[in-house]
């Protein structure tokens, strides 16, 4: 013999109650089977409800109760023919009557006891399996209807009885034994005390009641029909990648469904258990699918086990913390604090204590919160008027997240992997509590945090096969948009090579931001600003903390000096950072040391290889040669690819204004060619690679030997294009002199000795830096190790495309 449960939207209304028809007809040609279904969906809440507000003589009930008796008169409508429709009409009518005198006296009176809130909620699942009993018996089939109230036994706590298991198998047994139908079907969720007075299993009772049933009867299996394909790795809800559960044990069913996995009720585990029936989650809707099987007896190996089998997660969750010195030592501390916690019945979810016992933790559901800080302080009065212990504390708006498993104990570095993953997207924990079983490591987290907490923890342990990266694209300009194609373009080879997804998850300019959690496709980024809300650099990073995705990149492909004001806010959340722009590396060396620092004491990366040499591996090879106890001496560079193209182009055949406006043309320079033309850029490069050698130096301290007269800094780049024409002769002049010496113009950064400087300088034929042509780059290092041979970085240092490549380059590395 089997037993079914079907509850939730199983029995939402008629057309899927035809549905578990099927399925019990199809059932029962192969076994005889005990069927339990809940109320119709959301009955007994709105039963509930109702009562609630008739004690507070708030007069909507009535519309309420009305509202449930149609619900209940068109379900007898669409399953029964019209000439069998009329006896049970008058049945739901006269239960709805009686409904209506209940609430009746609640209003009257202004009260609701828990033993008169039980009576109602039975009304659901009563009505509700008669009729599908009455269904299943139009259509022919061998049925006979069970009052599971009259056979299951409890003591008197109503809204949550005790089971009497013995009296109650006892019943069951021999009303099986007195009615031999291929069919039995009844109500879960309710039961009859000493005194025949109706009590309820709690929320969730249905699974219970089924439970119970195969136990007693000592069934080959118990069925939970509902509208998921199994119990699943999360909840699917938040992590989109969530894949039903095949096989589980007991064991670690119980600790997902104790902390949040609502597919099962907690308590329907154990009666089962005990007697080592299999429990198997069907879905009404794909009832071909394989569900999940709970079992002793799995199929897999250990060997074929994951580590972990799923995650869950409860919200609204407060902490609770005692402490003091006082509790040191001192036995019989902790069962003071679970007594008094115990007679207002709060129950502890989660449990952790120092080893100096000099707190204790407990986490439980925040509604109790202040019952239980009332509770704890009265009950320790004497102790904090004594200053043994202080008052309890209370931390609120917290989630707890259980990764579950019963391999995990048998598997070294589960809690490191655990602990790093969620440390490298900036989830803090708040507590920690691993029982001695090692199946369940939980955590209590903000629950802000949840969402990305579990899709982090499914990503790192359920799905190895592919990451998501989350990416927030500022700027999209030549390079931003070179950029942003590579990314589509690139996307699906990363994928399939190296497991890498990206997704465009955020873009911003000037004018326009949009965001997509699931990322902004190729064909929707085409229009992208015609969709975008105004955008503000502060408002995009606000809204990126907000979404809090786990493996997010920020991008910055701008030379705006307000974005790398967000940049501190992002780093403290542990979003990483891409920048092209030069500005924050070479700031103020105190801010630039701050996001160093905040990227490191945030498990995140902050990388700007492109701030100089575009797509050259320069900063990285400072930083190779630093970190293998190398020392940089001195640095003597080539680092505009704008000025490199403008001398390289500028022969005097065209005016020096021609060729700048070529560079511009072509996408060499800054959008105001001044800041390339002026110095400016090249001394930031060489203050950055000072600085990423390890010398503190700031931007004020590095020689500027400029070669434009002062007055084509003034004014627009219009009348900066306007001076340079009328100062020809000047540039001709530099040019001459540089050819009369046999030598070429360049402008260079040189640092040695901890002192740096830019300018114009004429190089001569057997200078590294001569045979340097078009917009290349040119970074040459003398070291402790590359003392008489110097090391050469050489290469293009400008362009958008080699400059996004050098972005797209650091994006790979930030992850």
């Amino acid at each position: 013999m089997k037993v079914l449960k079907f509850g939730g939207t199983s029995v939402a209304h008629s057309q899927n109650i035809l549905l578990v028809e099927k399925i019990i007809k199809d059932e029962s040609l192969k076994n005889k089977i005990v069927v339990i279904v809940s109320a119709f969906h959301g009955v007994t809440d709105q039963l509930i409800r109702a009562a609630e507000q008739a004690s507070v003589k708030d007069e909507n009930y009535i519309q309420i109760v009305q509202n449930l008796e149609e619900k209940h008169i068109s379900l007898v409508k669409d399953l029964f023919p019209i000439t069998e429709q009329s006896s049970w009409l008058s049945f739901v009518k006269k239960h709805f009557n009686d409904l209506e005198d209940l609430y009746s006296g609640i209003a009257v009176l202004g009260e609701l006891t828990n033993r008169i809130k039980d009576k109602i909620a039975t009304y659901g699942e009563f009505l509700s399996s008669k009729i599908i009993a009455a269904r299943l018996q139009h259509e022919g089939l061998d049925c006979i209807w069970m009052n599971s109230a009259d056979l299951i036994r409890t003591d008197s706590n109503f809204t949550n009885a005790k089971v009497d298991f013995q009296c109650t198998e006892n019943n069951i047994i021999s009303f099986l034994n007195e009615n031999n139908n291929r069919i039995i079907i009844g109500p879960g969720f309710i039961a009859h005390d000493e005194k025949n007075n109706a009590t309820t299993l709690g929320r969730g009772g249905s699974d219970y009641t089924a439970s119970i049933m195969a136990a007693s009867i000592h069934a080959e299996e118990l069925q939970i029909w509902t509208d998921v394909s199994g119990m699943m790795t999360a909840d699917p809800r938040l992590a989109s990648n969530a894949k039903p559960i095949s096989e589980i044990s007991y064991h670690e069913a119980m600790e997902l469904s104790h902390f949040g996995a609502k597919v099962l009720y907690p308590p329907s585990i154990q009666p089962v258990m005990e007697k080592n029936i299999n429990l198997i989650i069907r879905n009404t809707f794909d009832p071909d699918a394989q569900g999940t099987l709970i079992s002793h007896q799995l199929k897999s190996s250990d060997d074929e086990k994951q580590i972990a089998v799923g995650i869950s997660n409860m919200n609204r969750i407060a902490l609770l913390t005692l402490e003091g010195s006082g509790m040191v030592g001192i036995p019989g501390i902790s069962a003071k604090l679970f007594q008094c916690l115990s007679q207002e019945k709060i129950n502890v979810i989660l449990i952790t204590q120092g080893s100096s016992e000099h707190s204790i933790t407990i986490a439980i559901e925040e509604k109790e919160a202040l019952r239980a800080e009332y509770a704890i302080n009265s009950s320790f009065a004497d102790d904090i008027n004594l200053k043994r212990v202080y008052a309890v504390k209370i931390e609120t708006g917290l989630s707890i997240v259980a990764l579950v498993g019963e391999s995990m104990k048998s598997r070294s570095g589960v809690s490191a992997k655990m602990f790093g993953c969620l440390g490298n997207n900036g989830i803090n924990i708040r507590a920690i509590a691993q029982g001695s079983s090692e199946r369940n490591i939980s955590i209590v987290i903000s629950e802000k945090d949840s969402k990305k907490a579990v899709n982090v923890l499914h990503e790192e342990f359920f799905e190895t096969e592919i990451k998501q990266i989350h990416l927030y694209i500022c700027g999209t300009g030549n390079v931003g948009s070179k950029l942003i194609q590579q990314i589509y373009n690139q996307n699906a080879y990363l994928r399939e090579n190296f497991l890498i997804n990206l997704r465009i998850a955020g873009i911003s300019n000037s004018r326009h931001m949009l965001f997509s959690d699931k990322g902004i496709a190729q064909e929707d980024y085409l229009i992208w600003d015609q969709q975008g809300e105004k955008a503000s650099a502060k408002e995009f990073a606000e809204e990126i903390i907000h979404r809090n995705l786990r493996n997010s990149v920020f991008v910055d492909v701008t030379a705006s000096p307000d974005v790398p004001e967000i940049y501190e806010s992002l780093l403290k959340r542990s979003v990483n950072i891409v920048a092209c722009n030069k500005i924050a590396a070479s700031s103020d060396f105190k801010k630039y040391k701050t996001l160093k620092n905040t990227a490191r004491n945030h498990n995140c990366n902050f990388y700007f290889e492109t701030n100089v040499g575009a797509g050259l591996p320069v900063i990285g090879t400072i930083n190779d040669l630093i970190k293998s106890g190398d020392q940089i001496q001195s640095i003597q560079a080539v680092l505009s690819g704008t000025l490199n193209f403008v001398f390289n182009h500028y022969d005097g055949s065209r005016t020096f204004s021609e060729v700048v406006a070529q560079a511009q043309q072509e996408g060499y320079t800054e959008p105001d060619p001044r800041l390339d033309l002026s110095g400016t850029d090249v001394a930031r490069k060489i203050l950055i690679l000072a600085r990423e050698a390890g010398y503190p130096l700031q931007f004020e301290e590095i020689e500027n030997i400029g070669f434009l007269p002062e007055e084509c800094m003034q004014g627009s780049v219009g009348d900066f294009y306007e001076k340079l024409t009328e100062y020809e002769d000047h540039f001709k002049n530099l040019l001459n002199n540089a050819k009369n010496e046999g030598k070429i113009l360049k402008y260079v950064a040189e640092f040695e000795n901890g002192k740096a400087k830019v300018g114009l300088q004429h190089i001569a034929p057997d200078s590294d830096l001569f045979h340097l042509y078009g917009k290349d780059n040119i970074v040459i290092f003398k070291t402790l190790r590359y003392s008489e041979q110097p090391l050469v970085v050489k290469g293009a240092g400008a362009g958008a495309d080699v400059t996004a490549s050098g972005v797209f380059a650091d994006i790979i590395r930030s992850i």
